[in-house]
């Protein structure tokens, strides 16, 4: 005990060619006594949280030193620990530059909540950008971040934006479902080479009234009858397309069973 107490005494004020002895220190109460040396700073503190193993109980010791967290590399070295407590990471996320924002969303280790929260972050701060940061989210962005860039419409970044390799199905139908999706959005999709050809996509854009009429006839003839049945229910198309929808129904009922486009 005598021992440690002599550690504590010795992590708390040692100089600083000194303080390379206790980086690695095990015991945790040593460790938090190095917070309190005014000569640890923030070369030594990130080399210190750079540690995976380190206890809890030293990162909730950085996460409420305000005098600590003055510094971005402290801030960011905290928030990618793997053990820092869930209220710390969603305290710092607020003070992230956008890039590293990125790649904390991108993280394989973070939780689901704080990934989220993350993307989150990103999304707030599009309408501020300036182009060029936007075309390099819409490149490397999460996927939720690429499908909002998406919903802005504009041609240059859509046109990357949609090669995302993290942009999903699903992204772009919730993009799809919104109240009001800008022309470009859904011309894109009409002509994109691989999400044209998924079918809840097509789906979604025969249900969109923006859609080229002659492209949403071109899908058609790949929906199952139970979808065309559905779509051509009353107030779900406009009726100048309901017509082509109930004519194809009807056509497919008449056709012989071997037809290679028959399908229920």
């Amino acid at each position: 005990m005598a021992n440690l107490e002599q550690e504590i005494e010795r992590a708390q004020t040692c100089p600083p060619d000194e303080l390379i002895d206790f980086v690695y220190h095990r015991a945790p109460e040593v460790l938090l006594a190095l917070l309190r040396n005014p000569n640890v700073d923030d070369a030594k503190l990130c080399l210190l949280l750079a540690r995976k193993d380190l206890p809890v109980e030293f990162l909730v010791g950085v996460g409420l030193r305000k005098n600590l967290l003055k510094s971005y590399a402290v801030k960011k070295a905290l928030l990618f620990h793997p053990r820092t407590p869930r209220l710390i990471g969603l305290r710092l996320l607020r003070d992230i530059y956008l890039m590293d924002l990125v790649q904390f969303a991108l993280s394989p280790s973070v939780s689901v909540e704080l990934k989220l929260q993350a993307e989150t972050q990103i999304i707030g701060r599009i309408p501020q950008l300036p182009l060029g940061q936007k075309i390099t989210l819409a490149r490397r962005g999460p996927g939720r971040v690429a499908s909002a860039l998406i919903a802005e419409g504009h041609p240059e970044v859509l046109r990357v934006a949609l090669e995302n390799p993290f942009l999903t199905e699903a992204h772009l139908l919730k993009t799809l479902a919104r109240e009001k999706v800008p022309l470009t959005v859904v011309q894109s999709l009409c002509r994109h080479a691989k999400w044209s050809q998924m079918y809840n996509v097509r789906m979604a854009l025969v249900r969109n009234p923006s859609a080229p009429l002659a492209t949403v006839l071109a899908f058609l003839t790949e929906l199952t009858v139970n979808d065309l049945r559905e779509l051509a229910s009353p107030g779900i198309v406009p009726e100048s397309l309901r017509k082509y929808l109930q004519a194809e129904v009807q056509r497919r009922m008449h056709t012989p069973k071997n037809y290679p486009n028959l399908k229920s």
